[in-house]
């Protein structure tokens, strides 16, 4: 496999995507404020862990996996210049750290603006593509549903790393729908609440969307 995957991000979420892109025969280096937190993981999973420079330089394609409010920084961390021509799969959603209402999670953004892009508009040279941010980590890497495969939504400015994700994500498992540039995000985003919703108000977990075509 050609690409080398650097993973800015030390939680749940990006260990999950790490382990997945592992398995699936990528190259991995993960990336974060304290490497030494995740010592132990990268030893189990057999790949390395470093600053958020060191994983955004390692990678060929960057995967941003960290708390919305702190995406930009993370970036800032990670140095422009390792960000600059390559493919940033965007996994983050704008959650604000207010408590949930009625079971809907605050965003930090408006109906008319999305985190992604901000980001995009703040990192230019790096190529985002919206994904991962609309379901659970459960079911990020190789979902098995009894409704077959489910649909991730990407958008992005860029058609060729659009298309390059499109390969990944097919290859995770997953029927990919393109919705269009950057603004996007403004809707997919979103889905992000929704998806947490049965979660929040009954503890219900287990799902994903799936689009239907006539």
């Amino acid at each position: 496999m050609a690409e080398r995957i650097g993973v800015l991000g030390s939680g749940q979420v990006a260990q999950v995507l790490a382990a997945g892109f592992k398995k699936h025969g990528y190259e991995v280096k993960m990336g974060t404020r304290e490497p030494a937190k995740l010592a132990d993981f990268a030893a189990q999973q057999r790949l390395s862990a470093g600053s958020l420079a060191d994983a955004a330089a390692f990678g060929t394609v960057l995967v941003l996996a960290v708390h919305g409010t702190g995406a930009e920084d993370a970036l800032k961390q990670a140095r422009a210049a390792n960000l600059a021509g390559k493919v940033i799969i965007d996994v983050t959603n704008p959650i604000a750290k207010e408590l949930p209402v009625h079971g809907v999670l605050r965003f930090f953004t408006g109906p008319n603006d999305s985190l992604m892009e901000r980001l995009q508009k703040a990192f230019p040279a790096g190529r985002f593509v919206k994904a991962f941010n609309s379901v659970g980590s459960a079911f990020m890497i190789d979902p098995k549903l009894p409704g077959g495969p489910p649909t991730m939504f990407i958008c992005g400015n860029d058609a060729a790393a659009k298309a390059e994700v499109t390969v990944i994500l097919e290859t995770f498992g997953w029927a990919v729908e393109d919705m269009g540039m950057v603004e996007g995000a403004r809707a997919i985003e979103p889905l992000c609440q929704l998806w947490c919703i049965p979660g929040l108000l009954h503890n219900r977990w287990n799902h994903a969307f799936r689009l239907l075509k006539a």
